[in-house]
C-alpha cells in the first residue's frame, strides 16, 4: 500500500493471530449475528472499553454494517428510524456455556463511510473509529477494503478537526487529548474528567503512528480556523445524542438499565431507577437528565 495511513488501518484492523479474549468473544458474537441475518451483514467491528482493555466479560461493544436498512432490520420501522437516525441499538445475546452479550450498533456500510468525512455534522463516528477497532467479520475482500479506508479517513478527520481547533502537533498525546475532549464536549457524556487522557494511554503506540501518517496525507494541515464550525457540531451532538438516547428506549432491550449501569460505571454515580421510570424512560428522562447534570455524571 502506498498511503501509510491506509496501511497502518489495515493492521490496526487485522484479527490478530493471538487474539484477546473480547476478541474471540466478539467474532464468536458475529459469527451468531451473520447465521442470523446472512447476506445483509458486511462487517462486524469490535471496539470501546472492551477492545481497550481484552476482556470479555460484561457488555461488548460492536459496530454491524450492513448492506441495507430494510435487508437488516426488515420492512418496518426499525428500517426507517436506522435510514433516518442511525445506529440502531440492539442488546445481543449468546447463551451457552460461557454466555455473552453486546451493544450492537446496526448502520449500513454507505453511512458508516459517510459519517468518517471532515463535513460530518455528526462527530460521534469518527471520534470512536480513529482510535484502535479490530475488524471481527468482513463478507469478502472488498468490503475489509472499505472498512479500512473508513477507518483510514477516520483518523485524517480526527486530525484535521484536531488542527483546526489548535492541537499542539508535538507531542501526538496532546494533540489526541486535545481532539478527544473536544469530540467529548461536542456530545452527552457519562465519562470522568480524565477519559482523553486514558484512551490515549491505552494504545500509545498507535497514536504515535497514527498522526505522522494523517500528516503526511493530502491537506493533512488545514490553514482555517476551526472554532465556529465545531460550535456548531457541538450544538448538534448534544441533539443528536438526546434523539439517539430516545429512539434507543424503544428500540434497546433493557435500554434504561443499560444506560443506569453505564453513567455508575463511567462516571461513579450510581443511578437507581423506579420501575415507573422502566416503564416510561422517555417521560422519566428529562428529570433524570437535570439531576445527573446537577450531580456531576452527564456533561
Amino acid at each position: 500500500m502506498s498511503d501509510p495511513l491506509l496501511a497502518l488501518a489495515a493492521a490496526e484492523l487485522a484479527f490478530p493471530e493471538e487474539p484477546s479474549p473480547a476478541m474471540r468473544a466478539a467474532r464468536r458474537l458475529a459469527e451468531s449475528i451473520v447465521a442470523r441475518h446472512g447476506a445483509a451483514v458486511e462487517a462486524v467491528l469490535l471496539y470501546g472499553s472492551n477492545r481497550r482493555s481484552g476482556e470479555a466479560a460484561g457488555l461488548l461493544d460492536l459496530y454491524v454494517l450492513t448492506t441495507s436498512d430494510r435487508a437488516f432490520n426488515g420492512p418496518g420501522a426499525l428500517a426507517l428510524l436506522n435510514a433516518a437516525l442511525p445506529p440502531n441499538v440492539l442488546h445481543w445475546r449468546l447463551d451457552g456455556q460461557e454466555p455473552l452479550r453486546a451493544k450492537v450498533a446496526v448502520m449500513t456500510l454507505h453511512a458508516f463511510e459517510r459519517r468518517m468525512r471532515p463535513d460530518s455534522v455528526d462527530t460521534t463516528l469518527w471520534a470512536r473509529f480513529c482510535q484502535p477497532t479490530t475488524l471481527v467479520y468482513a463478507r469478502d475482500a472488498g468490503v475489509r477494503r472499505r472498512v479500512e479506508a473508513a477507518v483510514a479517513q477516520a483518523v485524517r478527520t480526527a486530525v484535521t478537526w484536531a488542527l483546526r481547533l489548535g492541537a499542539p502537533v508535538e507531542p501526538a498525546a496532546a494533540l489526541w487529548r486535545h481532539l478527544f475532549a473536544s469530540t467529548y464536549g461536542a456530545e452527552l457524556r457519562v465519562e470522568r474528567g480524565n477519559r482523553p487522557e486514558s484512551i490515549v494511554a491505552t494504545a500509545p503506540a498507535w497514536f504515535d503512528a497514527a498522526l505522522p501518517a494523517a500528516l503526511s496525507g493530502p491537506g493533512a494541515r488545514p490553514a482555517v480556523d476551526g472554532q465556529r464550525a465545531w460550535r456548531r457540531r457541538r450544538v448538534a451532538g448534544k441533539a443528536l445524542n438526546v434523539a439517539r438516547l430516545v429512539k434507543a428506549a424503544f428500540t434497546f432491550d433493557g435500554g434504561p438499565d443499560y444506560l443506569a449501569d453505564k453513567v455508575a460505571r463511567h462516571s461513579g454515580v450510581a443511578v437507581e431507577l423506579t420501575p415507573w421510570q422502566r416503564r416510561h424512560p422517555i417521560l422519566a428522562a428529562p428529570l433524570l437528565l437535570w439531576r445527573l447534570r446537577r450531580r456531576g455524571a452527564v456533561r
